[in-house]
């Protein structure tokens, strides 16, 4: 619940709001041209992104065109993010969306990042480093396989 009582607070109300906007846009699209619109929207959150948020996102689009090609990139929420037959498997949830301390990189049930009773879907990221990379394309191998 937000601070004032209301439900949602400004910022959630301004996500789901793109994101009936996400789906407007492509309302009526089908094949390559849908893809090639949400594709269009994924690069143009992307460019939008600085600081940490641009650094992850684009090295998650670069892993995401190399380990899993086969994954579609468009947005969720105004975020960045990847899926197979339209449903989302990973997106980046970028720091500055609701000011919070990181961005994270977040896996869906359609993720097969499957481990046991237990495992992390959600992936806090502070600096994008070699060691940070590997990590994310260990993890969207994982996802995908």
């Amino acid at each position: 619940m937000a601070e004032d009582g209301t439900r949602f607070s400004a910022e959630e109300r301004a996500a789901m709001a793109q994101r009936a906007e996400e789906l407007r846009s492509t309302k009526g699209l089908k094949g390559a041209a849908k893809l090639a619109k949400e594709l269009e929207a994924c690069g143009d959150a992307i460019d939008a992104l600085s600081g940490v948020d641009g650094d992850l996102a684009r090295a998650v689009h670069r892993i995401v065109g190399a380990e899993a090609p086969q994954l579609d990139p468009k947005t969720f929420y105004g975020f960045p993010a990847y899926a197979a037959d339209g449903k989302v498997v990973l997106f980046v949830q970028p720091a500055s969306k609701f000011d919070t301390r990181y961005p994270t990189l977040n896996f869906t049930d359609e993720a097969r990042l499957d481990d046991g009773a237990l495992w992390p879907t959600s992936f806090a990221v502070v600096e994008v480093t070699d060691a940070v990379i590997a990590r994310i394309r260990d993890l969207v191998a994982a996802a995908v396989a």
